[in-house]
């Protein structure tokens, strides 16, 4: 059995995913939504990182940052970013400013504008 071409084989792939990302229908309202659910879960990564930036032990950020989250997700109504906000351990390591840049999808975004050129669409 003989194997295709890497290359033509790589190009039929980027040709068909090209064409799949083209006919995405995009819901903004429903991204966010969903991005927000429980008050920003998604962006604990973020905070996590953050918190080990301010000088907490990894251990320690990941403590606090899962207290705060399995309370949004266990609560009807749950908030993870008003649950930091209020939280202590997080307040004396981050300033206001610092929590919201982790809530922030400005760094998710930042190349699209490459990714859709290198694309042509």
């Amino acid at each position: 059995m003989m194997l295709p071409d890497c290359s033509v084989t790589l190009h039929f792939m980027l040709r068909e995913m090209t064409a799949v990302v083209k006919g995405l229908g995009v819901y903004p309202d429903n991204m966010a939504r969903n991005m927000n659910v429980y008050g920003g879960v998604v962006f604990s990564q973020r905070v996590l990182l953050a918190l080990v930036e301010a000088g907490i032990s990894r251990e320690e950020a990941y403590r606090i940052v899962q207290r705060n989250a399995h309370t949004a997700w266990n609560t009807a109504g749950g908030d993870f970013r008003a649950n930091l906000e209020a939280d202590a351990d997080v307040t004396s390591n981050l300033s206001a400013e610092q929590l919201a840049e982790c809530f922030s999808t400005d760094l998710h975004q930042a190349n699209l504008g490459v990714i859709w050129e290198r694309l042509a669409i």
